[in-house]
């Protein structure tokens, strides 16, 4: 059919592909805003996991210290990635990644935190030893075929370990009188434990790249770090203060 001279089907072929094209222009130009937004998230945490680990070292916790400089060289990796596109950065980042998930935090951050709540003070020789078995076994967790079905739930699981013992954790600030950062403690175990879920389990509609989700996941983990090293100053320094309270003056 002809109107005016011009084949309708062929006006009508024409401005449908001109409509897909503007939509595919419109969704990619949206892929790469989110990109944008997740390098910069990624660089961001690897700027806060390098900083305050350092401060955590400087107060001589080397467990809290070392794990934020893993997720900061896991951080580092994954920008590098997004950069490169380099398989070995991508493969470093899954690693450490599992590392954290597994370990870092909920046993190794754990323990660096009981440094307050429990006194513990492991040797240097304990601490090499930890790091090392947490090494040694997510090669096998990551690695592993038969560990490949129940890895999300093991995830998950430590997770849920490490928010019971943040609960704990924010009781002990509760008791110090550190309301506001008991309420920034809870904040970070309720957010941490959502990405955690989500990561594996309830993927993000429409997030093909997962970028969405990485960005989220990039600002909670920059935030837990800084939260949790002013939480544990306000708690260290509380504690110092009841110390000194029960110290008599000198006359």
């Amino acid at each position: 059919m002809k109107i005016l001279g011009l084949d309708a089907g062929s006006q009508t072929e024409a401005t449908t592909s001109k409509i897909l094209t503007n939509s595919e222009m419109t969704h990619a130009a949206i892929l790469e805003i989110v990109n944008i937004f997740g390098l910069v998230a990624c660089i961001v945490l690897a700027l806060i996991g390098w900083i305050y680990g350092a401060k955590f070292l400087k107060k001589k916790n080397i467990l809290l210290g070392l794990e934020c400089w893993i997720v900061a060289f896991s951080a580092t990796n994954f920008v590098s990635y997004m950069l490169t596109s380099s398989n070995i950065n991508f493969s470093i980042t899954m690693f450490l990644d599992s590392f954290s998930r597994s370990f870092g935090m909920p046993i190794i951050a754990v323990l660096g935190l009981m440094a307050l709540t429990h006194n513990y003070k492991p040797s240097t020789l304990k601490e090499i030893l930890l790091f090392a078995f947490s090494f040694a076994s997510t090669f096998v967790i990551f690695l592993a075929d038969f560990f490949q079905e129940i890895r999300p739930y093991f995830y998950v699981t430590m997770w849920v370990f490490l928010v019971i013992y943040l609960f704990y954790f924010i009781i002990c600030l509760a008791r110090a009188g550190e309301i506001f950062h008991a309420l920034t403690t809870t904040i970070t175990a309720v957010v941490s434990l959502a990405v955690a879920v989500v990561y594996d389990f309830f993927p993000i509609p429409g997030d093909d790249t997962h970028m969405i989700f990485m960005t989220w996941a990039f600002v909670t983990w920059g935030y837990a770090i800084i939260q949790l090293y002013y939480a544990y100053d306000a708690l260290e320094r509380s504690q110092k203060v009841s110390i000194q309270s029960f110290i008599p003056a000198r006359q």
